[in-house]
């Protein structure tokens, strides 16, 4: 289903407490600056091959950044474009309405738009882990949250980590009082300040969080509720480009791959890029956490992971009916491996 052709397609549906509330086609373009507004047509600009996608704030998208801003997919004629969102939600509203047709994305917030309808698959990883649940000085434990505060953002892998942190302690949403955020700067600027008594937060801003606010500690990083390298946010392509470009996809895939490598070999070269342009804290910080959430674009081995979370969102009341595995097509992935065996092989994050 279309929502470009549907009238029934609604994004407003997306969510219990008004995820996306509003975020209609015109709606979410009619909020931006007039500015952004060249950013924001449907599909490639031309035969030259421009993709509009939008991203999220953490360490899982420092491939995707690298791969914009050092052009890696232009010797494959294509030109990877971002779009800037106001907020966190907007990623996927732009992204579910199609005004771009590629994101990078918590798997959280895919699983709410293929639900709700919208012709989106995964096609590739982008990062794993780094999904961080810190808690002011005193609180050391699930039982200890009780009545607390906490921090997060809706439909997000980030809510998805404390629900299921609470739900194997035999507590629940109802213990906690769960406040939203819509920017990451702005969630961990709360938890510093006291305004929150736990968050759970991405990379590098919940190392900078632990710094800066004295006596706080990780209750989870996540690994001790999944396993190593859980899926945290994936590449995910509307269908009518994969329809009608797959080439182009399978350029973005394979710079993607490119800037894993040179993040695996010299991170600091990537994260001088990057700190100050697209990561609001310090470089000290951002290396400390770099090693917290790596990039990962061979998830092969997160399928099932990725589908058994919808189970979690439909708890939380964001899906309706788990997610099929044809949500999730890694046979471009395949492809770009096939062809490219020498630049597989110089990765050292993967599934094969």
């Amino acid at each position: 289903m279309c929502n470009r052709c549907d009238p029934d397609f609604d994004l407003g549906t997306l969510s219990r407490r008004g995820f996306l509330r509003g975020a209609s086609a015109a709606g979410a373009a009619m909020a931006l600056p007039l500015g952004m507004m060249g950013g924001l047509m449907p599909g490639l600009a031309s035969a030259a091959t421009t993709i509009k996608a939008t991203h999220g704030t953490g360490l899982c998208n420092l491939a995707f950044f690298l791969v914009e801003k050092q052009g890696l997919a232009q010797p494959d004629g294509v030109d990877l474009r971002f779009v800037v969102t106001p907020t966190n939600a907007d990623i996927a509203t732009l992204f579910g309405a199609g005004q771009v047709d590629m994101s990078v994305l918590p798997y959280s917030n895919f699983l709410t738009l293929y639900d709700a309808g919208a012709p989106v698959k995964i096609v590739a990883g982008a990062g794993v882990e780094g999904c961080i649940l810190v808690a002011r000085e005193g609180i050391q434990s699930a039982a200890d949250l009780r009545g607390k505060t906490l921090g997060t953002f809706q439909a997000d892998t980030l809510e998805v980590l404390p629900y299921d942190y609470l739900r194997k302690a035999d507590m629940s949403f109802k213990d906690v009082k769960v406040r939203y955020f819509n920017t990451s700067p702005e969630l961990a600027q709360a938890f510093i300040n006291g305004a929150v008594d736990a968050m759970c937060h991405i990379e590098p801003y919940a190392t900078r969080a632990l710094e800066e606010r004295k006596g706080s500690t990780v209750l989870s990083d996540g690994r001790d509720l999944y396993h190593n390298l859980y899926s945290d946010c994936v590449l995910a392509v509307r269908t009518p480009l994969l329809e009608r470009n797959p080439q182009a996809v399978k350029a973005i895939i394979k710079a993607m791959f490119q800037a894993q490598a040179s993040v695996e070999n010299d991170v600091d070269a990537a994260l001088r890029e990057t700190v100050g342009s697209y990561y609001k804290t310090s470089f000290e910080a951002a290396k400390l956490a770099a090693s917290k959430q790596p990039v990962m674009v061979d998830q092969r081995n997160n399928t099932q992971f990725i589908l058994e979370r919808g189970q979690s969102m439909r708890e939380l009341g964001y899906v309706r009916k788990l997610a099929s595995r044809d949500a999730i097509d890694w046979t471009l992935l395949e492809e770009v491996i096939a062809e490219n065996p020498a630049l597989y092989d110089s990765v050292k994050l993967k599934s094969a």
